[in-house]
């Protein structure tokens, strides 16, 4: 038996900026690339933390769209932020974006992220 792995690319999300791809679907299992504000479309960066965060959660919505699932099949996301005193944003995007039960989710403070981006989103889904 093989190792089988499908490749997720899709012009509903930015392209991959370096040598990744936007997700890799593997028995049911979707991981997705961590998501900075870029918009696809016009390849810019969002100015400000709630403009980046607003961006990230479409182009995670673009992933899933691409692969016919929806926000209810994430179980974990992983948050990187430039500062933690942005958290409390971050807790009112997911009230907006998701509905209870929530993923799983770690948030870390990091010294930095690609682009100057001030946070990077990477999600986990499921089908089944």
């Amino acid at each position: 038996m093989s190792f089988k792995k499908n490749i997720i690319s899709t012009d509903l999300a930015p392209a991959a900026v370096g040598t990744y791809s936007q997700g890799v679907e593997h028995n049911g299992v979707f991981y997705y690339s961590g998501q900075i504000g870029i918009n696809p479309k016009t390849s810019e960066l969002a100015e400000g933390f709630q403009a980046q965060l607003d961006q990230i959660m479409k182009n995670i919505d673009g992933l899933l769209e691409s692969c016919s699932i929806t926000r209810e099949h994430i179980i974990k996301t992983s948050i990187f932020v430039t500062d933690l005193s942005n958290f409390g944003l971050v807790n009112d995007a997911y009230v907006k974006f998701f509905s209870e039960p929530y993923p799983a989710r770690s948030c870390i403070e990091v010294p930095g992220l690609p682009k100057g981006s001030l946070v990077e989103i990477e999600v986990i889904a499921a089908k089944g």
